[in-house]
């Protein structure tokens, strides 16, 4: 009898530390998500309110923004030993959409420190695959064949004010740099990666990244509208110089629940 009780305690004890562990295991992870700050010359902007021209780039130049679409892929978290965690997918951000200013991946990840965050800006050549996504091909994300088909990165859109004193649309646009389009069309990777830095995810797998409109038009080229305003996918040496700019853009922001 005395045997019994004891095998009774125990399995009690062993189903009680099987639960805490299985608690603790899911108290130890985050969700790893990416929200999207938007801001001018480090100021904070309402983007969702951001069609009027109210904005001076660095070239004197007031601008609007109507119309921003970018795509993110390759998020990966740093670990303090070297181990990477990549997250598949890649995230659409479209200031018409919300909700879309937020890549929740729906992946969790242990909830440590990290020395490093970062994602790609586009699509990188390998991932670059004309009409292999589908939802990006509703969406009308494609790039033309004659420029070498795949993806855009962004798409910039509103209006502006030239030296003449004259409202014109402008369509800042990225994608891979075609040179010759056409048949024999040959292209350059123009996407980039952006490291982030460190990042204390012991609460919260929650990144917001500052993105800094300005910067497209100043670092390190300071871009002139009146010049470099449209016709820009087929100009291969304006990709590689919006390319060039592009990684500014890009900063932490301030920790969602550190």
């Amino acid at each position: 009898m005395k045997n019994a009780l004891l095998i009774l305690v125990l399995a009690i004890g062993f189903s009680s530390c099987s639960k805490d562990n299985d608690d603790n295991d899911i108290a130890q992870l985050v969700t790893a998500q990416l929200s999207f700050n938007h801001q001018w010359d480090g100021e904070d902007i309402d983007i969702f309110n951001s069609s009027a021209i109210q904005y001076t780039n660095a070239n004197g130049e007031m601008v609007s923004i109507e119309r921003l679409r970018y795509l993110i892929s390759e998020l990966s978290f740093e670990q303090t030993d070297g181990t990477i965690i990549d997250i598949e997918g890649y995230h659409l951000v479209d200031i018409d959409i919300q909700g879309a200013l937020t890549f929740n991946t729906g992946i969790e990840i242990p909830a440590e420190q990290y020395t490093n965050v970062s994602f790609r800006f586009g699509f990188s050549d390998t991932a670059n695959i004309d009409g292999a996504y589908t939802d990006l091909n509703v969406v009308n994300w494609g790039v033309p064949m004659m420029l070498g088909g795949g993806y855009h990165y962004m798409q910039m859109e509103g209006s502006f004010i030239n030296d003449l004193n004259e409202e014109l649309n402008y369509q800042f646009h990225t994608i891979r740099a075609a040179e010759n389009p056409g048949e024999n069309v040959q292209n350059t990777d123009t996407s980039f990666t952006v490291n982030l830095g460190p990042l204390n995810a012991t609460s919260s797998g929650a990144v917001v990244v500052n993105v800094d409109l300005a910067e497209w038009y100043k670092n390190p080229n300071v871009w002139n509208l009146n010049e470099l305003y449209t016709m820009l996918m087929p100009n291969y040496d304006a990709q590689i110089l919006m390319s060039q700019n592009g990684p500014s853009v890009f900063t932490r922001g301030v920790e969602l629940n550190p």
